[in-house]
């Protein structure tokens, strides 16, 4: 049995991956899906944020072990959880049997303004000005989501305000998990483990040539939904997991 290790990005817990686990386990039916808190989010809201990447990896590894979940792990990771990965495929190679990126950035393959679009500034600066939980929620949902119809939207924002509610992010956790993404620096030399890259055409929070960029350099296959948004799982999970469930077929194939 496969164990599918689910690392989510900044700001957010294993709640906002909704339906795909499920959906993930019902393309992969040998796989045993775990999603884990990083600290700070979720969970482990109370804990304070890693300011470094490797920090975060640290804290899954121990996490998982005391659950009783052993290596190897198949990773799948988005945004942040993304870059963990990738640091945990570089430290720990034996660890990792296969690692699938979703809408991740990194240096040194793309620019900042790649990383986080340029035309989000205003509303990023105004969010850290005036805080708000409700104005932070539909925020990152604007950013993040292409899917749903308008009632549809309410009412996920509403669950995730009951999230924030019940497990608050602090602003200096915020702070700490920005920090830690911006200063990461991803290996020169590709992961050693089968790899995929996932991107939405239609992300608005990140430029998805980012991961275009880097599917280049590591010459690591590429699929791009044609409409979803940075929330990838959100948008069409199901999509997510057939490409999922046929890239495994073909490399056992192979």
């Amino acid at each position: 049995m496969s164990r599918w290790v689910l690392l989510r990005g900044l700001m957010r817990e294993q709640r906002h991956w909704g339906g795909f686990p499920g959906q993930l386990a019902a393309a992969l039916p040998d796989a045993a899906i775990v999603t884990p808190d990083l600290p700070g989010n979720g969970e482990r809201h109370a804990l304070r944020s890693a300011t470094r990447v490797a920090q975060m990896v640290e804290f899954c590894r121990r996490d998982l072990r005391a659950r009783g979940v052993e290596p190897p792990y198949s990773l799948l990771a988005l945004s942040l959880g993304g870059m963990a990965a990738v640091e945990w495929c570089s430290r720990y190679p034996d660890e990792v049997e296969r690692c699938v990126l979703i809408n991740t950035s990194m240096r040194p393959y793309s620019r900042f303004h790649q990383r986080l679009r340029w035309r989000n500034y205003p509303a990023i600066v105004n969010l850290m000005l005036r805080g708000g939980v409700e104005r932070q929620e539909r925020l990152i949902l604007r950013l993040t989501s292409r899917g749903g119809d308008d009632a549809g939207r309410e009412e996920l924002l509403q669950r995730w305000l009951a999230y924030q509610r019940e497990f608050p992010v602090t602003r200096a956790n915020a702070l700490r998990q920005l920090w830690s993404a911006a200063r990461f620096r991803a290996p020169s030399a590709r992961p050693a483990v089968p790899l995929l890259i996932l991107a939405g055409a239609g992300d608005q929070l990140v430029d998805h040539g980012c991961s275009l960029r880097l599917a280049q350099a590591w010459d690591a296959p590429l699929m791009v939904h044609p409409s979803a948004g940075h929330d990838l799982p959100l948008d069409d999970g199901p999509w997510v997991a057939a490409v999922i469930a046929k890239w495994l077929a073909a490399e056992k194939g192979a």
